[in-house]
């Protein structure tokens, strides 16, 4: 499956903004999605997922301010960032997996090419 990321930018501390991830390939739906991100000199870690029956999963830092959901029939996935804090300033990738479920890095074998989101103060 191959990933394209998109919906990154520069947005105001408090502001928003919606992230966007467009597959083709294998049925969209066969996969579990997440979302990870990668600031300056940091690992690369885990910000939200789904699992193959859509259940969803997020990293505490994000929880109650994003939300990720998917569109089966266009073979898309969206990650809506609310609140943004300078802390968030990352490159943001999306990835699927096919386990039902992760947030390991090493299960997702599919990744999108990255994003930038840039929150400033």
């Amino acid at each position: 499956v191959q990933l394209q990321a998109s919906g990154g930018g520069l947005v105001q501390a408090g502001g928003s903004l919606r992230l966007s991830c467009a597959a083709s390939g294998r049925t969209f739906s066969s996969y579990g999605m997440g979302w990870f991100r990668q600031a300056p000199g940091k690992e690369r870690e885990f910000v939200a997922a789904f699992s193959r029956n859509s259940d969803t999963y997020y990293a505490d830092s994000v929880k109650g301010r994003f939300t990720i959901s998917r569109d089966n029939g266009k073979n898309t996935v969206y990650l809506q960032m609310n609140s943004l804090k300078p802390e968030d300033t990352a490159v943001y990738y999306c990835a699927a997996t096919g386990k039902w479920y992760t947030q390991e890095i090493y299960d997702y074998e599919y990744w999108g090419q990255g994003t930038q989101v840039t929150v400033s103060s």
